[in-house]
């Protein structure tokens, strides 16, 4: 808010005072992030700034660990790069089977976590739910309890959730299960894991969205004599598509930075993004895992623009004027 020209030296004073401290906040949070972008360039395998980056002297700079996420795993990194070069690339190298595993996980997780959201969201709106206020506490429960106390319950409740593979249901589903016809060390667990982590984002996300819902919009859909799916699909839906978008990006973020529930549940098969940068810096700490992190920066940057711009979509569409 603009400072009105009648202020008195007083509020002027606090005026900018106020925005320094709101200044340094802001680089006091982004000043961590922003150190770790022009660390990723450095030519040589420290993470710290060398005297020629200093002085920006171009012989300082080097994509050479950008390079290092492709052929890490590589059997021929210096070989030719053809279309076989790039082929073992994408089949061998270990951060982009991660990052793979990292989208596989994400995309899945994202679509279950919003569809169950959603519905719970729906229901949650409702007056007539009983104990919605327990449910609610119930369903976001886990953005309160500790990760590591969850995935700790999980691995536990996993190991146990096993079937038969060779019953009918156990042959269908036994391709997304460990060896043993279980939960742990398997893709599924690790998508179901990531949904329950995501959920509560977007039941939070779809129920603000719902709460400035018209509600007679749904009574006139009826007296023209649609039914609750058509009232669904053509009035509710595309009034509440904003919120359910962003609740969804908000659940992917959560899948695709969660780093603690793939330690206890997944297996090797499941490395992650996350999980590749943890064993990176215990094992053999290299700046390549800065260059990952630069790339997750710029992701989550373009996810959250997407989110802003389809909340103020959202106000335009509830007919709030954005301020």
């Amino acid at each position: 808010m603009a400072l009105p020209t009648y202020a008195s030296p007083l509020e002027r004073t606090w005026y900018y005072t106020y925005l320094v401290i709101c200044a340094l906040i802001f680089i006091f949070l982004i000043a961590p992030i922003l150190v770790v972008i022009p660390l990723s360039f450095n030519v040589e395998p420290y993470f710290t700034f060398t005297e020629k980056m200093l002085t920006l002297d171009p012989e300082g700079f080097s994509l050479r660990w950008y390079d290092t996420l492709l052929t890490l795993g590589h059997s021929t990194p210096d070989g030719v790069r053809d279309s076989a070069w790039w082929s073992e690339v994408w089949h061998r190298a270990t951060w982009v089977q991660a990052a793979k595993n990292s989208f596989w996980v994400g995309l899945w997780a994202t679509i279950l976590a919003t569809v169950l959201g959603t519905i719970a969201a729906l229901g949650l709106s409702r007056p007539e739910m009983p104990y919605r206020r327990l449910i609610m506490a119930l369903l976001i429960s886990p953005m309160i309890v500790p990760i590591i106390i969850i995935a700790v319950g999980m691995s536990f409740f996993y190991a146990q959730a096993c079937v038969d593979p060779t019953t009918v249901f156990g042959a269908v589903i036994g391709v997304f299960l460990s060896e043993k016809g279980c939960l742990v060390n398997s893709h599924l667990g690790v998508i179901v894991a990531h949904a329950v982590l995501g959920i509560p984002f977007v039941i939070i996300t779809v129920t603000a969205t719902l709460s400035g819902f018209d509600q007679s919009l749904i009574r006139a859909a009826h007296s023209l004599g649609a039914n609750p799916r058509t009232t669904f699909f053509k009035v509710v839906m595309p009034l509440i598509l904003p919120g359910i978008i962003s609740g969804a990006l908000f659940a992917f973020v959560t899948s695709f930075d969660e780093v603690v529930a793939v330690l206890f549940i997944a297996g090797p098969d499941q490395q992650t993004i996350p999980r590749q940068m943890f064993n990176g810096i215990r094992e053999a700490i290299s700046p390549a895992i800065l260059a990952v992190a630069t790339i997750l920066v710029i992701i989550s940057i373009l996810l959250l623009t997407s989110v802003e711009l389809l909340r103020r979509r959202s106000e335009r569409l509830r007919g709030v004027t954005p301020r």
